[in-house]
């Protein structure tokens, strides 16, 4: 994920979704009209959202507020702890685009995205592997943000971990980037980042680094995720609303998605090469 941190701490190392909340409002009744597509976002956090409009999250929600024919405006706060609280559950905007399945503090619509976490290393590096208790990981140095689901793995291998805080304010760090940087930068021989992360920094370091999905993972890591929308609890009609957008445009965010390097993966967990025409979400 950058990014967003939930489900036992996995969102940090997503990065690019939500954090925590807090303790959920008393219903309120459903809104009966939109006249604006109001989207609760991080203002630095690339490859999802900032305040220039350069992440993926920021081009779905054009594309969303374009079909439905809604002005699109956004609530900006930094994915830090309270953000759904601060956000979503203030009813100050309506929808984050980026949440893990599953995530208890919002109402999940259907995944719109599924991706993995990856190794990055450099291109030309004999660092070839499939799976996180691959030997050929012992002694190497490894970056990987804390808390996030590679961790444990890569330490049973005998890793070398250099570890990136998992809480922080992306106005001041922004550490999943960091790990992938300082492989480019030769101070770590690799890294194992949330997959839209890992894609979108490697292909833009010089030269490009090289990203293995790690879609044949045999530890007991979990390392694929689900992506939906969030909104609020009670909300079935706009819910509604977002699904049928997705269904009808998931040809449009696969594309999206394909220009920021996410390496992406269909309903059997199998990696879908980029020109394969696979884009089936669900």
């Amino acid at each position: 994920m950058r990014g967003n941190r939930w489900l036992c701490g996995i969102a940090a190392g997503l990065l690019g979704l939500v954090v925590t909340g807090g303790e959920p409002r008393a219903d309120v009744p459903e809104l009966e009209g939109r006249n604006e597509l109001r989207v609760c976002a991080d203002g630095n956090n690339l490859p999802f959202t900032n305040e220039q409009g350069e992440g993926f999250e920021n081009r779905i929600a054009k594309l969303m507020a374009d079909d439905l024919g809604l002005p699109l405006t956004y609530v900006w706060a930094p994915q830090v702890m309270g953000f759904v609280r601060n956000t979503l559950e203030l009813r100050v905007c309506d929808v984050i685009i980026g949440v893990a399945a599953g995530y208890g503090f919002v109402q999940n619509t259907k995944d719109y995205y599924r991706s993995v976490y990856s190794l990055v290393v450099p291109v030309d590096f004999d660092l070839e592997v499939s799976s996180l208790d691959d030997a050929a990981l012992e002694g190497r140095h490894i970056g990987v943000v804390s808390e996030t689901p590679p961790l444990v793995a890569l330490r049973r291998a005998g890793a070398t971990i250099k570890g990136y805080a998992l809480q922080t304010d992306t106005r001041v760090r922004t550490p999943a980037r960091d790990a992938v940087q300082d492989v480019a930068a030769g101070v770590t021989d690799g890294a194992v980042v949330w997959g839209p992360i890992a894609g979108y920094y490697a292909a833009r370091q010089d030269p490009p680094l090289k990203v293995i999905p790690l879609v044949d993972d045999t530890t007991d890591a979990r390392l694929s995720y689900r992506i939906t929308m969030g909104v609020r609890d009670g909300e079935p009609h706009w819910k509604d609303t977002i699904n049928d957008f997705i269904d009808r445009r998931q040809d449009d965010i696969n594309a999206i998605l394909a220009d920021y390097d996410v390496p992406l993966l269909d309903r059997h967990g199998q990696l879908i090469h980029p020109g394969s025409g696979g884009s089936d979400a669900e």
